[in-house]
């Protein structure tokens, strides 16, 4: 499903045009992209918490050649789904 599909679904459910559809969805990710930006985690009840996580430096290693290298710190979005969201996706499937 893409964005415009996420638009499309909006304006047929609740009306508004497709501009005001795609409008008000690319107002939600830009807000969720600052906030997740500043570090700060979003949750959204009976769907999920988007989580940004730290993750540390460590070796690597280079599948092709075999070389050692370090993998620089940073951080890292992560999704934990709800309870109500994984039992709503065990019954769709």
């Amino acid at each position: 499903m893409t964005k415009a599909d996420l638009a499309d679904t909006i304006f047929e459910k609740v009306g508004l045009s497709k501009k005001e559809s795609m409008d008000i969805l690319e107002t939600l990710f830009d807000s969720m992209k600052a906030i997740l930006s500043e570090g700060e985690s979003i949750k959204i009840a009976g769907f999920g918490t988007f989580l940004v996580r730290k993750k540390k430096a460590r070796k690597g290693r280079n599948p092709k050649t075999g070389a050692e290298l370090q993998i620089t710190p940073r951080k890292v979005i992560t999704f934990k789904p709800s309870i109500q969201f994984k039992t709503a996706a065990d019954k769709g499937l």
